[in-house]
Parts: C-alpha cells; structure tokens; sequence
C-alpha cells in the first residue's frame, strides 16, 4: 500500500512538471525562416516551429499565440494559434 502511495505521487509530480515546463506568449511576427521553419517574434524571441506547421503558412505581421517550451536562444513552439 505504501509503495502503490509513492507511485502515484511520483506521477503526480512528473505530470506537474510537465505541465509547468510550458509556457506561452502573444505576438506579432517580425520575421520568418523557411528553412529552419523558425519564427521570430516582436520582443525578438524564436522559435521552431512544431511538426505539422510550415513556415510558409505563416505571414509576417501576423498575431500569434505560441506555447513552447524551453530555453535559451531557441524555444520550441508545440503549439502555434493565428489571432483574427
């Protein structure tokens, strides 16, 4: 019973930790790299782009959300939403 107890708050804080890498941000974008399929935002943040999204579908000027995770020069984006 108490190994089943250690377990399930292992796993409990492995999810936690996963949800708390993510992070996300608004902005508009300034710049696009067809071939690294990377964007560059108006506060100067880039980021890859994630499997199924095309920098060529993307248009500078635009309004985006962007999850991501990571650090450093380059973030990686998982998700990417177009503001209307």
């Amino acid at each position: 019973m108490r190994t089943i107890k250690f377990l399930i708050a292992g796993a409990t804080l492995i999810a936690a930790a996963g949800v708390a890498s993510a992070a996300s941000v608004s902005g508009k974008i300034t710049k696009i790299d067809p071939k690294t399929d990377a964007i560059t935002l108006s506060d100067g943040k880039v980021f890859t782009l994630p499997e199924g999204i095309e920098a060529e579908t993307l248009k500078v000027g635009e309004t985006v959300d962007v999850t991501y995770s990571g650090t450093g020069p380059r973030l990686r984006a998982s998700k990417i939403h177009v503001v209307k």
